[in-house]
C-alpha cells in the first residue's frame, strides 16, 4: 500500500552563485505562474512554497504519469528562460552576472542539482513546511515580521485558508 506521501518532495532550487535574481515581484510572479500551470495540467499537487530573493522552497507531489526528474527539469528550464527574458528587458546588469561558458547555454539562472528530499510522514511534512514559512523571517532577510505577512509564501493559506492563486492543497491527497 502506498503512503499518502508517496511522490511528495521538499524541493529547493537556488539561483546561480546565490545571486538575488528573484528579488523583484515580477521575477517571483514568473515562478508562481509556472506553478499555476503545473497544477492546472495536473503534473503536481502543490502543498507549500516560499520564494526568496535567491532561492525557493516547494513541497509538491508529483502526479501519476510524471516523474520528479521531468517535472523539475521542465519547471527549472521554463522559469530560467522566462527570467532570462525578464532580465534582458529590465536588468542587464544582473543578467551579465549569469554569463556562463557552457555548450548548451549562454546564461545560467539556477544552480545545478537542486535538492529534492522525499517526505515520508506527517512529521517531516510539518517540519519542512514550518522551515520554509519561517525562511523570510531569518536575520539575513527580515522580509516580514510574521510568516503570513510574506506575499510569496503559502503561510497565509495554512493560517487562514486563503489561496488567492488557487494552486494549493492542504496536504491531503
Amino acid at each position: 500500500m502506498l503512503s499518502r506521501f508517496s511522490n511528495t518532495y521538499f524541493f529547493t532550487a537556488t539561483n546561480l552563485n546565490w545571486i538575488n535574481i528573484l528579488e523583484t515581484n515580477e521575477a517571483k510572479d514568473i515562478i508562481l505562474q509556472s506553478l499555476q500551470y503545473l497544477v492546472a495540467k495536473k503534473r503536481i499537487i502543490l502543498f507549500g512554497y516560499t520564494i526568496m530573493p535567491n532561492h525557493l522552497h516547494l513541497i509538491w507531489n508529483i502526479c501519476e504519469g510524471n516523474t520528479l526528474q521531468d517535472v523539475q527539469r521542465d519547471f527549472l528550464k521554463f522559469t530560467a528562460q522566462q527570467i532570462k527574458f525578464y532580465l534582458q528587458e529590465n536588468n542587464q546588469q544582473i543578467l551579465n552576472k549569469l554569463l556562463v561558458n557552457a555548450k548548451d547555454r549562454k546564461y545560467q539562472i539556477w544552480e545545478r542539482n537542486p535538492k529534492s528530499i522525499e517526505i515520508e510522514n506527517e512529521l517531516i511534512f510539518a517540519q519542512k513546511l514550518e522551515y520554509m514559512h519561517n525562511n523570510p523571517l531569518q536575520e539575513k532577510w527580515k522580509l516580514c515580521k510574521s510568516p503570513i505577512e510574506y506575499k510569496f509564501s503559502s503561510a497565509k493559506f495554512y493560517e487562514t485558508g486563503t489561496d488567492e492563486l488557487f494552486i494549493l492543497s492542504n496536504g491531503i491527497i
